[in-house]
């Protein structure tokens, strides 16, 4: 079963700065619901693991990961990633295409192309449920991949005060005001980390976006 999917997802940031992250392999994977790169073998290859949760259970996704393309004048990224459950009763595998647009107000877009294909007891979802999960799954990463970019937008913290280079910067009488401002730039939120992908959950939000479809077809 297959699944092709294009999207544009708005960056809170410019293009070298979201591009900055696009290019970090580990980043980008650590975005991915569920995903964890375990090895890297050198500049294109990598080793990773996909976690899914179904209720109790864990269902562990092992596969590699290939950059195929990389290109930072274009500012684009092509990966390739395959993988069976430790099972060995499902397959995945994902052809992925993502690139940073130049958007107004210092901002940028996040334009993806995924073809994606599972076998097995992972496809038994059908197909037009599977183009649901398959689109809250790359909402979910967009979602997290624009947390990480905001996070990197965090100025470094200053020196400490008891440092020559501090008291040469600092000024001698700071305000409550100017201090309690500073500290608000200096605080940034934590990267996401990636939690197992919740099936249930998962389907449960497909499900209500089904609902609201229906219901809005019928009032037009």
């Amino acid at each position: 079963m297959k699944v092709t999917l294009d999207r544009t997802f708005p960056l809170p940031a410019g293009p070298a700065a979201a591009w900055a992250t696009l290019a970090d392999i580990e980043a980008v994977a650590s975005c991915m619901p569920g995903a964890r790169i375990t090895e890297r073998l050198d500049d294109r290859h990598y080793k990773g693991t996909v976690v899914v949760k179904v209720g109790p259970a864990m269902l562990t996704f092992r596969g590699e990961i290939e950059v195929k393309e990389q290109d930072p004048e274009a500012r684009s990224l092509r990966l390739v990633a395959k993988g069976t459950d430790t099972s060995g009763t499902s397959a995945a595998s994902l052809d992925l295409t993502a690139r940073v647009e130049p958007a107004e107000a210092d901002r940028s877009n996040l334009v993806g192309h995924s073809e994606a294909s599972v076998s097995g007891k992972a496809a038994t979802f059908g197909g037009r449920m599977m183009d649901a999960v398959a689109d809250q799954i790359l909402k979910q990463f967009a979602a997290n991949f624009a947390a990480r970019v905001e996070a990197q937008q965090v100025p470094p913290a200053p020196p400490a005060p008891d440092t020559p280079e501090a008291a040469a910067s600092t000024p001698p009488t700071p305000s409550a005001e100017g201090a309690a401002a500073g500290a608000a730039r200096v605080a940034a939120p934590a990267p996401p980390q990636a939690k197992p992908l919740n099936a249930f959950a998962l389907l449960w939000a497909v499900i209500r976006a089904w609902v609201r479809g229906l219901f809005s077809g019928k009032a037009t």
